[in-house]
Formats: structure tokens, C-alpha cells, sequence
């Protein structure tokens, strides 16, 4: 049987690809089950620095597997064991996500992309919360991220329409970073992932925590806990450390100048 979750690591970077091109990468219980296990083993997986997510075939994923949950409803959709929540596997994994959007990405797989820390779309991405439409309401997050990503106004026009996205339109948005050809896209999200691996890595964690915080809890909480933060971890840093570290940002400089 094929696996339908694939994973590869290469230096530091591991592509998780949903693998159910057949059907559209949708996320019946097995899909969803495998996804979550990925990220919790990632989450220890010391080979593991940066996660780029991504889908087999024309999709991302196109979101709840509509054909099982006909034939038995909506509870196999909120069964899982708490262990095996996708919204806290993802967000739980503790390492920069990055989000390959190769083409659907649908109300539950809109829901898995906003999941992300940073997404990027080629040019045969599409986006869609349908969630009104199917008479569902969203339980992995949507609600709450897309108004933070792209604005309110913005989100209430998809979500209360269940209306197409296309990817330029989503990268005028704020919502994907960048768009690329299809056989470019995941060369890009690796070249993207190489230079977050080559960062300080504690810092880097400091760092996402930090943006999340901000993100999740507001400014003035975000505020305080840079402050405490950066009073923990800078204490104590030595001259010659930060003269090394000064040398090499100057020499990586130099480098992407040239």
C-alpha cells in the first residue's frame, strides 16, 4: 500500500507530502492520523531543523474527504485522540513550517496552510473556505487566522462567499509570500528552509516563539515577553562571541550582495 504521507530529509530540511493525489490529498481519518503522527515525531526528530508541507499531484489538500464523511457523518472529523490533533501536531512541532502550496488548498486544507509560518503558492494554487456552504463551521483555526493574515474585510468576503482564490491574488493579499512556477516552487521553499537551518538556533526558537506570541496574544503581551526573553538569553553573551557572529553576518552579506 502507498504511504500517504511521505517524508524526506535532506540537511536539516524534511518534505512532508500529503499523497493522495487520486483524491485530491482529502483528508479522510487515516490522511489526518498520519499527518499528526509526522509532526509529533518531527517535533523530536533531532535531523529535523525546517518542515516544508506540501501535496502530491493538483492539490494541497482539498480538505475533509467529503465521500467518507457521507457515508458516516460528521464525528469521524473531531474523533481524533487529543495526541493526534492536527491543529496541535502542526502548531505543537516547535520548527519553522513552511507551506509548498502546489495547487487546492480547500476549507479543511485552507485550515492546514494557515497552520503554516510561512507560505508560499505556485501558480496553480487556489484557496476556498467553503465552511458556509457545506453548513460547517470551521474547527481547526480558520476563523481566527485568515482575518490575522489577510485583514477581516478580506476574510469575510471568502468565508461568507466560499469564493476562489487565485495565487497572485493571495500574494497581493499578504496571505502567500511568493508564487512560482510549479517545478520551481519546491526548489524555492528548500533554498527558503537551507538558510533558516543556517541561523543561531536557539535564537531562531526564541524568535518564532516570539512572533507567535504577538500574533496569538496581542502586542502587549508579545512586548513583555521579548522582554523577558531577551533579558534571559542575551545575559552573559561574550565580546568574542558576538565578534564571530558579527564576521559572519558580514561575510553572508557580502555573499547575497555579490
Amino acid at each position: 500500500m502507498t504511504d500517504i504521507v511521505l517524508r524526506e530529509t535532506t540537511d536539516g530540511v524534511t518534505l512532508v507530502t500529503m499523497n493522495r493525489p487520486e483524491a485530491l490529498n482529502a483528508l479522510s481519518v487515516s490522511m489526518r492520523q498520519a499527518i499528526a503522527e509526522t509532526f509529533i515525531e518531527l517535533k523530536d526528530d533531532e535531523a529535523t531543523h525546517v518542515i516544508i508541507l506540501t501535496g502530491a499531484g493538483r492539490a494541497f489538500t482539498a480538505g475533509l474527504d467529503l465521500k467518507e464523511l457521507g457515508q458516516q457523518g460528521m464525528g469521524t472529523a473531531q474523533s481524533e485522540a487529543p495526541d493526534l490533533d492536527l491543529q496541535a501536531a502542526i502548531r505543537g512541532v516547535g520548527k519553522p513550517v513552511i507551506g509548498a502550496i502546489n495547487g487546492f488548498a480547500i476549507t479543511g486544507g485552507f485550515e492546514i496552510a494557515l497552520m503554516c509560518d510561512i507560505l508560499v503558492a505556485s501558480t496553480n494554487a487556489k484557496f476556498a473556505d467553503t465552511h458556509v456552504r457545506m453548513g460547517v463551521v470551521p474547527g481547526w483555526g480558520l476563523s481566527q487566522r485568515l482575518a490575522k493574515a489577510i485583514g477581516a474585510s478580506r476574510a469575510r468576503q471568502l468565508s461568507f462567499t466560499g469564493n476562489y482564490l487565485d495565487a497572485e491574488a493571495a500574494c497581493r493579499w499578504g496571505l502567500v509570500n511568493d508564487v512560482l512556477e510549479p517545478e520551481a516552487l519546491i526548489p524555492h521553499c528548500q533554498a527558503m528552509a537551507r538558510d533558516i537551518c543556517s541561523a543561531n538556533p536557539e535564537t531562531l526558537a526564541a524568535v518564532k516563539h516570539l512572533i507567535d506570541v504577538g500574533v496569538h496574544q496581542g502586542l502587549e503581551a508579545g512586548l513583555a515577553e521579548e522582554a523577558r526573553l531577551s533579558r534571559a538569553q542575551n545575559r552573559g553573551i561574550e565580546a568574542e562571541v558576538l565578534e564571530s557572529r558579527r564576521q559572519l553576518v558580514q561575510s553572508r552579506g557580502r555573499d547575497q550582495a555579490s
